[in-house]
């Protein structure tokens, strides 16, 4: 019942905001100021009837699934390295602090000064995403229990079995926090590289195109495919973690996960 009511929820306020963006657009009676719902439907489905549209699309996909590959990869393992020790942690300091401050407008601008219009967005992404999940490991690495780690130790638990049944379990957490934090921003950045940069394909450049012939239909349509895709990798990520937390219980259910016993 609780499920059903979050979901009403869900579709009025969804309802709410398409009426206020139709009156809004009859209020302005301006096609380029604020067009109104049926021309930007039928703007979007020009778009996906369009050859370039899969083109488009799928290079926004591959460029934001990279920067967060390597955002994930490159984080969880220098965010270990600084967890365990902390001249690391010191000396990262200053980047990370330094990183999060900059404006993401000025990263995307000094990027297209340094590398090619394809490499921009992966470039930006990285810097934005990299503190949010260093930050997240770092601190989950600090909050190890230490007493377990110690009867690990004391036990001579397998390095495999340590990992296995008491690093990933205490850090899971504190890496899917990172990594939605860093997946949601990585969206955002990319599509922000591309509308600055233009390249060949994306959909942020298709959106600057059409702003550019002042096209606000194709603008707002490249518009909801963007949030199309980060609500589908959102998605698309909860449920990669809700298999990993499904299996898990199946491999648990199989034997003792941990048993500190020789």
């Amino acid at each position: 019942m609780q499920r059903i009511k979050r979901n009403l929820v869900l579709l009025v306020s969804s309802l709410l905001l398409l009426l206020i963006w139709q009156v809004g657009s009859m209020m302005l009676d301006s096609q380029i100021l604020l067009p109104g719902i049926p021309p930007v439907v039928q703007a979007l489905r020009s778009l996906i009837e369009q050859p370039p549209f899969a083109h488009n699309v799928l290079a926004t996909i591959l460029r934001a699934l990279q920067s967060f590959l390597i955002i994930v990869f490159s984080a969880t393992v220098i965010g270990v390295i600084a967890g365990r020790y902390d001249y690391v942690s010191v000396a990262l300091r200053p980047f990370v602090t330094t990183v999060k401050a900059i404006p993401v407008m000025s990263i995307i601008l000094l990027a297209f000064i340094w590398f090619s219009s394809g490499t921009v967005p992966l470039f930006s992404a990285f810097l934005m995403g990299f503190p949010v999940m260093y930050v997240q490991i770092e601190m989950g690495v600090r909050q190890l229990d230490r007493n377990l780690e110690e009867m690990c130790t004391l036990y001579e638990f397998r390095f495999s079995d340590k990992l296995l049944h008491f690093v990933i379990p205490s850090m899971t957490s504190w890496f899917i926090a990172g990594s939605r934090t860093a997946l949601s921003m990585v969206w955002k950045v990319v599509i922000a590289a591309e509308v600055l940069t233009v390249p060949q394909y994306g959909v942020g450049a298709r959106m600057q195109l059409a702003q550019v012939q002042l096209q606000t239909d194709f603008v707002l349509s490249w518009t909801l495919i963007a949030i199309l895709l980060t609500a589908l990798g959102d998605l698309l990520f909860d449920a990669l973690v809700l298999f990993a937390g499904h299996l898990k219980r199946r491999l648990d259910a199989k034997g003792v996960p941990c048993n500190f016993s020789k």
